[in-house]
């Protein structure tokens, strides 16, 4: 299997960097419970070095931080420090103040009401507090180029200030719920988020690379951030998230490598078992990945800034919901993932699954902007399918 997997794989990361509308560079790995069974690297680090893009590389990892911060969080339960279905607001004042937009007044002015429930740390991790994002929300997008709100890449306390975009427990949409979840946790622990991950998660999975922080050795390794121009070449992009941030962004800040990624998803197939210790009770990770959002669906992300996102959706026509940290599939993917796995995206174009069925799990890495890039995504896909293809699914 894992010879028939690596030269499919190879070929897959090779044509995606040589396709016509190329990806600058890509890392691709997938592990099972036991370690890594392919790890690929194509292309290059920046379009405009020599540089080749290597498996050791640093990322900024977006949005798939966020599962990180639900393990933050579920550490908390176990440890009867965080009630999951309590007020928000007893933990983080804010969250108890936050009113809902119905829309603009004539004069522009957003038309605020009290929401009619409470927040609660579950909402936050299933994405049903009622925040968004001004690249998938027009209401948001409004807020930002009309009012000046500051987008959530700044990682400032301000670019959280946002309403309600719903009543909380009303819809899922996706949106900056894990940012304040961050904030729940620094405050019932009194430790910033990154000291938080170093000591619960990091240090029991072996992870070196990961952090809030980027500093000058990490640089050193950082994979360059690309735009997708209309012709489908691209330019660079000197973009790094502020460090040191004001806020450690628990739905999109930290930066690292995939290998050190590979061990969080290897302790999400063993039962939140690390290489150096346990990170989550067996217990803990079998409530965590059912299905938390009830007959509610995940929808698809509308690109309202067709810089930064194109429309966007997992596995169009099958149903999808969500667990504590991830997305499920809930029949099974064209991919061959079976119905019941999890997985999830960042912005720049990285995407992952976990198969806790199989035993499996991938990330796929590149650094492109708008999310949802046709030739990453697809190559995503074809990667995930070659695994289920080398494991006979497809």
């Amino acid at each position: 299997m894992t010879e028939a997997l690596r030269a499919s794989v190879d070929a897959i990361l090779n044509k995606t960097v040589t396709a016509e509308a190329p990806v600058p560079g890509v890392v691709a790995m997938v592990t099972d419970r036991e370690g890594n069974v392919y790890e690929g690297a194509a292309g290059k680090r920046r379009i405009d070095q020599d540089a080749a893009m290597t498996t050791d590389d640093v990322f900024a990892l977006f949005s798939t931080t966020k599962a990180f911060t639900a393990t933050a969080a579920l550490q908390l339960v176990e440890q009867n420090r965080l009630d999951l279905d309590a007020p928000a607001g007893k933990y983080v004042p804010e969250l108890g103040s936050v009113q809902v937009i119905e829309g603009f007044d004539d004069s522009g002015e957003p038309v605020l009401r009290e929401p009619r429930r409470d927040i609660t740390t579950r909402m936050l991790l299933t994405h049903t507090a009622g925040f968004g994002y001004d690249f998938f929300n027009e209401k948001y997008r409004r807020l930002a180029e009309e009012k000046g709100q500051p987008s959530v890449i700044t990682a400032t306390k301000q670019a959280l200030d946002t309403p309600l975009l719903f009543d909380p427990g009303d819809r899922w949409e996706y949106g900056s719920n894990l940012d304040w979840c961050g904030r729940v946790i620094e405050a019932i622990t009194g430790n910033r988020l990154g000291d938080v991950f170093s000591a619960g998660i990091f240090e029991p999975l072996g992870i070196e690379s990961m952090t809030f922080e980027l500093d000058d050795t990490r640089r050193a390794d950082l994979a360059g951030m690309h735009a997708r121009n209309s012709d489908g070449s691209l330019s660079v992009m000197d973009f790094e998230l502020p460090s040191p941030p004001e806020v450690h962004m628990g739905g999109h800040g930290l930066y690292g490598t995939v290998g050190d990624y590979m061990r969080f998803i290897r302790m999400w197939l063993n039962d939140g078992k690390g290489e150096h210790g346990q990170v989550l009770r067996p217990e803990t990770v079998r409530m965590a990945v059912q299905n938390h959002l009830g007959e509610l669906p995940v929808t698809p992300l509308p690109g309202v800034i067709p810089s930064l996102s194109n429309d966007a959706e997992f596995f169009p026509g099958i149903s999808k919901s969500w667990s504590l940290p991830f997305m499920i599939n809930n029949e099974q993917a064209p991919t061959g993932r079976p119905a019941g796995a999890l997985g999830w995206a960042g912005l720049a174009n990285l995407f992952y699954w976990i198969d806790r069925q199989s035993g499996y799990g991938g990330f796929w890495a590149t650094q492109i902007l708008p999310f949802g890039d046709p030739t990453s995504f697809g190559g995503y896909l074809e990667f995930e399918s070659a695994l289920y293809a080398s494991l006979g699914r497809r």
